[in-house]
């Protein structure tokens, strides 16, 4: 049905001209800000200065009702990133850049994927539940976060994008898929009327190498195309000593111009990467002293190595590590704006994504303890130690029942994806009004299958070897703790096949009713439809777990989980949302803003697969539509000298409901939550050259009736988890021409204040400060030398503590994820 649908749709669109869009704002002319747009996007970028951005000049996409906005203009908070910009960021994934944006907590520890995204003390677990990637202005796939899937692992920053666009709050609930927390916009280069390409490869010192490269130009007098992409590997700054990090990406357009009167792109991009899904190691915590355990380097260690890489486990199943935690898509669409009579336009933007995205990881259970103490956690109180040897059958371990050892499952889940999004618009102006309409439709399916648990015995040491575990229990009995170092086999097992879809109507009012002063208001009513066929680890009323060779003695396989019968899911609810906001102009270059917005958060396939029949049925509990009312202002400054934009916030949230694995158990969260807080950004140029850019943010956020637990933890008054209360950034950069060669230095400063991992505020993540650096040269300016470095002073930062158990895991040895360790990057390019 749904792919009748998409050719019906898609031959009765090219027919009509192939159509897309890009929302249109404020006081800028539609076709002004469509063509500035265009002619920034198709020019190369050879210096390190962002003149646009300097006088707030730069075009603004995302957030906005059509074909875009300045910055300046903008009454809603955005942040606005050039190439280069993001060059001197050196992000380590696509996530790592939104370090950058103030309200962002970004923990891209995780490695390329699998990155943890919190927003303006929004409640949530993990994964990235209020962030949505935009690529040319439409979702990347509809729904903002599944277990074990966010939108950043779908994308890729590489020399074919142009800027990258981030809005909070503000409009985000009205537009695309009605996201209320931060929409992020990729918007990549095109071809303009001369051929421009560069060419660019880097190295690190953890031997990664990566080649860069994009070509643009002309295909007629109106037509242009660009082509790039990426190919990159290594083994990854937590090296497990084999080929972990691997993939590249491809992205082709073409774009045309109908003249003043609007404009058409078609886009395809191929992404095919994976990378180790990064999980916590051990630490030692004294207080709020953090220090390496012994052996294990705290920036570049990791429990995965060959020994791990691909075994077999309890059932019998063959599970490769290499694959790690990425995504194999293709994603294709286009943008169409037009305007058909004088004063109307029509606008489209339609894409489709669809492949796979799988993660595979080496999950720790516990932290190291003895294996004697081990013994008795696996065989009860009193067992001992009998015998402990490698499983690869290379011999005993010479300390034996005083080995330091820990508990790691091979986790699977595999995701086989599509998204089909269509937003149509039409805007009517007349005078100093401007009316916009739209429909918006998505339809996103996800084929999941699931193997928690699989947890295997482990050395506690870099590149970790799987252990034999023979015991003694405290009868005398002689037992078999292991299978190939398995203790046992999946706990939590998923078979489900779901689809979603997603209807909207939106209509957005502008009027500007001085040359100062201009209001907007809009409405959406959004029906989100949920179905799915699913199956789950059996209750005990349906038989429970089993033995699998029902002996006893045998204890890594008598509890295994077996899926029970499919049961379906049919779930449907719709919700309003709205804004209102006035921004005030007391000169070009110098404005303010007030907004109020209502947003809604729709439950997706998780909860859904956990919501009782009851809670499906009336909209209740997991099952509920969380609601997020935002107050902010703001102060926009853009000059020659300075920019700056600061907003105040104060959101209410209510209705949150998530599952968290626990102890491999799906574990229920409800409540709610606020948060105020202020959010500063701005760069200074007092003398050609320099510039000192900051970004900070206050954050005062806690939980309002909100349980863990399946409800038995009240956190009302704890702070929301994984969220500083304070969070800054500052970037001086200095560039001083030399004839033709332009040397420039830069460096980053960020602190990132102390958190708690859990929403119970037991596990304590203190602050701590990162520094990179780097220093480039560009030369005739087409030929760039640039060495980056991050955390240079090689800082142990904590992410992340145990989120796998609830409640403190004390002092001493604990499991943690830090921030990676101290890496350089050398790149030499040349642009034409």
């Amino acid at each position: 049905m749904l792919s009748t649908f998409m050719s019906r749709l898609m031959i009765g669109t090219a027919a009509g001209a192939m159509l897309a869009a890009m929302p249109v704002a404020a006081q800028t002319d539609p076709s002004a800000a469509q063509a500035a747009d265009s002619a920034q996007r198709a020019e190369p970028e050879t210096g390190l200065v962002d003149t646009a951005a300097q006088a707030g000049e730069d075009i603004v996409v995302v957030g906005t009702a059509g074909g875009g906005t300045r910055r300046q203009d903008a009454s809603f908070a955005v942040t606005t990133l050039g190439n280069d910009a993001i060059e001197r960021a050196a992000p380590n994934s696509t996530a790592d850049l939104l370090r950058t944006v103030p309200g962002v907590m970004a923990e891209s520890s995780g490695g390329q994927n699998g990155a943890n995204i919190f927003v303006r003390g929004y409640p949530s677990g993990g994964d990235a539940q209020f962030v949505t990637f935009q690529y040319a202005g439409t979702p990347v796939f509809a729904p903002p976060t599944l277990s074990f899937l966010e939108n950043s692992q779908l994308i890729r920053l590489d020399e074919t994008v142009q800027r990258v666009e981030a809005v909070r709050g503000g409009t985000g609930s009205l537009f695309s898929n009605g996201q209320p927390g931060l929409t992020v916009n990729v918007v990549p280069r095109i071809g303009g009327s001369e051929f421009h390409g560069l060419a660019k490869l880097s190295y690190t010192d953890f031997d990664e190498i990566r080649g860069d490269a994009w070509i643009s130009g002309p295909i007629g007098p109106d037509t242009g195309f660009m082509i790039g992409g990426y190919y990159a590997q290594s083994n990854g700054i937590r090296d497990p000593r084999y080929r972990a990090e691997q993939g590249g990406q491809i992205t082709a357009n073409i774009h045309h111009d109908f003249g003043d009167k609007g404009s058409v792109e078609v886009y395809a991009r191929y992404l095919n990467d994976r990378g180790q899904w990064l999980l916590p190691i051990p630490v030692v915590v004294d207080g709020e002293d953090t220090s390496q355990y012994p052996g294990f380097d705290h920036g570049t260690g990791t429990l995965n190595g060959p020994d791990t890489r691909a075994v077999q486990n309890v059932v019998g199943r063959t599970v490769d590590l290499k694959d790690g935690r990425g995504a194999k898509v293709i994603n294709t669409g286009f943008t169409f704006d037009y305007e058909v009579l004088d004063g109307l336009r029509v606008r489209e933007r339609m894409s489709y994504m669809g492949g796979n995205a799988n993660t595979l990881g080496l999950v720790p259970t516990e932290a190291p303890v003895a294996a004697s103490v081990m013994a008795t956690r696996l065989a009860g109180a009193g067992a001992t130690v009998s015998s402990l040897v490698y499983a690869d059958g290379s011999g005993a371990l010479a300390t034996g029942a005083n080995t330091q050892v820990l508990r790691a499952g091979i986790w699977e889940v595999r995701k086989k994806i599509s998204s089909f999004v269509t937003d149509s618009a039409l805007e009517w102006t007349s005078g100093n009004n401007k009316l916009t309409g739209g429909f918006y439709y998505t339809n996103f399916t996800s084929r999941d299958q699931w193997a928690l648990g699989n947890q295997v015995l482990l050395t506690a040491e870099p590149n970790a070897r799987r252990l034999d575990l023979a015991v003694t229990s405290a009868a005398g009995t002689a037992q078999q703790a292991t299978l190939r170092g398995f203790t046992s086999g999946p706990a939590f097992q998923v078979s489900a096949w779901y689809e979603g879809q997603d209807l909207a109507f939106y209509a957005v009012d502008e009027f500007q009713i001085t040359p100062e002063l201009r209001i907007d208001g809009g409405i959406r009513w959004q029906r989100h439809i949920v179905d799915g066929t699913l199956s789950t680890p059996r209750s005990a009323a349906q038989g429970g777990n089993v033995d699998l060779d029902g002996n006893p003695n045998t204890l890594y396989d008598n509890n295994v989980t077996v899926l029970g019968p499919l049961r379906t899911i049919s779930y449907r609810d719709d919700a309003w949302s709205w804004t209102a906001g006035v921004n005030y102009d007391f000169s070009r270059n110098l404005g303010v803003f007030a907004r109020y917005s209502r947003g809604n958060s729709f439950p997706q396939f998780d909860n859904l697969r956990e919501a009782s029949a009851a809670d499906i049925a009336n909209n209740t509990g997991l099952a509920v539509v969380a609601e997020v009312d935002t107050f902010e202002g703001g102060l926009k400054v853009s000059t020659d000298i300075a920019n700056l934009y600061a907003t105040v916030f104060h959101n209410r949230f209510d209705g949150l409901a998530t599952t968290t694995i626990i102890n491999d158990v799906p574990t229920s969260s409800n409540g709610g939550a606020k948060a105020t807080g202020v959010e500063l950004e701005g760069v200074l140029r007092p003398f050609q050259g320099f510039s000192l850019a900051a970004a900070g943010t206050f954050l005062d956020g806690t939980y309002r009736d909100f349980f863990t637990g399946n409800g038995a933890i009240d956190n009302t008054g704890n702070r929301v988890q994984r969220q500083p209360k304070w969070m800054w950034r500052v970037t001086p950069a200095y560039e001083l021409p030399i004839g033709s060669v332009k040397p420039s230095l830069f460096a980053t400063l960020q602190y990132t204040g102390d958190r708690f991992s859990d929403p119970e505020n037991n596990q304590i993540l203190p602050s701590f400060y990162q520094l990179d650096a780097g220093v480039s040269v560009t030369v005739a300016d087409r030929i760039r030398l640039q060495v980056t470095g991050n955390n240079l002073t090689d800082e142990l930062g904590l992410t992340e503590q145990n989120p796998r158990i609830i409640g403190g895991q004390g002092q001493g040895v604990i499991l943690a994820r830090p921030i990676l360790g101290r890496s350089f990057r050398f790149s030499a390019a040349f642009e034409f």
